[in-house]
């Protein structure tokens, strides 16, 4: 997925899981933003497609109904002009910077260019050192990271209720994580990019000013010798003179021009303006280039967890058509406000187009050799009454066979109405506690995850995102 892309569905992601957006985004506005991307996209299209495709959808009927969502997306899509003006600006500070001054001399020993070359070499050590000690390690939350998130913040505060408010805000804090490798390789691409081009504006000030005052090259020092001075030069411009074939000048030269003595600094420019292409253009054009192939490749591969549950949810739709889910009451016959709070939670968690069978309730003590039928390319559920204490040989042994359909099930897990229990012990957390640690080892032993939910009067955001670890962790 491209960065396009996986920004649209970082919104939506965001906006469809703020419950307070329930009345403005509703389980029919999902099913219908679901459907229409699958048409489009067609049985053949990747799941990329379908969720790009999807999340451009929802975007466009979420900017109907309030301005503030798509103008946070584009609030927080990279504009290249950032970077084209951050490489002008180096080129102009380089190009306007007269580093020899009025008296138009050029000292050996302190060439304008040597802050711009040990700045740079220092640079060049810090990276290699950072790339050393962090070498395999994800790197941590840097300034662009916390950059973007304070971007986000403001993007936060437009126009719009509280649900609207707090769904950008999410969006903007998960864009800021998901996007955060991607923007630093960006900005060392643009910063590599701006030293190379500073160097460049230094050089051509340099010799624009060449064209109509003459620079006079010569040196003093109160310690130096001519021949100690000439090594220095000889080491300083080593890289300028290879690389353009032009010598150091000897010793009898270094010492002809000592202050108050000079000479036309030609040729002394030009062994400078070599060694600073070789030594501060090259390696930034080069670093550019890499971290310009990496930033390339994060872009265009911009990847989800693939234990993504909002997403799994989402492809399990346009895999499979609408969902269907088998619930298999054991030993328990829900009431009506069950059935219709199970319903919710069905429809909340698999979408409004979610199919639902509650089959009849499977008898106390059903030879566990028995599979629950009607697994195939369905989510089963096992329903259990929390008033009921988990047994080994009944409870178990139908998990267990429910376990043995895994599969050819897309998920199993269990769910435990807590309906009745509360009616009768009310919020006695002790008792409550110790009730679902028995439903949980109960589950955990036949390898099946499990849920509570009080179906009467159901959490449905908590239900959902119990149901989404709960699917997540794919019946492990």
């Amino acid at each position: 997925m491209d960065e396009s892309s996986a920004l649209e569905v970082t919104a939506v992601r965001a906006f469809e899981s703020t419950e307070a957006l329930r009345a403005q985004w509703t389980d029919a506005d999902r099913a219908w933003a679901s459907r229409a991307a699958a048409e489009v996209v067609g049985a053949q299209g990747s799941p990329d497609a379908y969720l790009a495709r999807r999340a451009s959808f929802a975007l466009e009927r979420l900017g109907e109904r309030e301005a503030a969502y798509p103008r946070a997306v584009a609030a927080l899509r990279w504009r290249p002009w950032v970077g084209s003006a951050i490489v002008g600006l180096a080129f102009a500070i380089g190009l306007f910077a007269d580093q020899v001054g009025a008296a138009q001399r050029i000292n050996l020993l302190d060439p304008p260019v040597l802050v711009l070359i040990l700045w740079n070499l220092a640079m060049y050590a810090v990276i290699g050192v950072g790339f050393v000690v962090r070498y395999g390690d994800a790197a941590g939350p840097g300034p662009l990271r916390s950059l973007v998130a304070r971007v986000a913040g403001g993007a936060a505060r437009v126009r719009g209720d509280d649900g609207a408010r707090q769904a950008i805000a999410a969006f903007g804090a998960d864009w800021s994580r998901r996007a955060g490798p991607l923007y630093a390789m960006r900005a060392a691409r643009i910063l590599h990019l701006a030293a190379a081009v500073l160097a460049a504006g230094v050089l051509a000030g340099l010799y624009l000013r060449g064209i109509a005052f003459e620079y006079r090259a010569s040196w003093e020092s109160t310690f130096l010798e001519p021949s100690t001075v000439r090594s220095i030069a000889a080491l300083f411009y080593a890289p300028g003179a290879w690389a353009i074939g032009m010598p150091v000048p000897s010793v009898a030269e270094v010492a002809a021009i000592r202050a108050p003595s000079g000479e036309n600094a030609a040729r002394w420019v030009h062994l400078m303006a070599a060694t600073v292409a070789v030594v501060v253009m090259l390696p930034r054009l080069v670093l550019a280039l890499l971290a310009w192939l990496v930033e390339r490749h994060r872009a265009t591969h911009f990847a989800f967890p693939a234990d993504d549950a909002y997403l799994r949810r989402l492809l399990r739709g346009f895999r499979g058509g609408a969902a269907r889910v088998r619930v298999l009451p054991y030993s328990y016959a829900p009431s009506a406000q069950a059935v219709e709070g199970l319903e919710q939670v069905i429809a909340r968690s698999f979408g409004g187009s979610a199919a639902m069978v509650v089959a009849p309730p499977v008898d106390w003590g059903t030879d566990a050799g028995t599979e629950p039928a009607g697994a195939a390319g369905s989510t089963l559920a096992a329903l259990f009454n929390a008033t009921a204490t988990p047994e080994r040989e009944a409870h178990g042994a139908f998990l267990a066979a429910l376990a043995r359909q895994r599969s050819e099930a897309e998920a199993v897990f269990a769910l435990v109405d807590e309906s009745a229990w509360i009616a009768r012990f009310g919020t006695d957390e002790a008792r409550t506690g110790e009730r679902r640690a028995a439903w949980r080892a109960a589950c955990a032993d036949a390898g099946v995850p499990v849920i509570f939910a009080d179906l009467a009067n159901p959490d449905l955001a908590a239900t959902d995102a119990a149901l989404d670890a709960a699917i997540g962790e794919r019946n492990a």
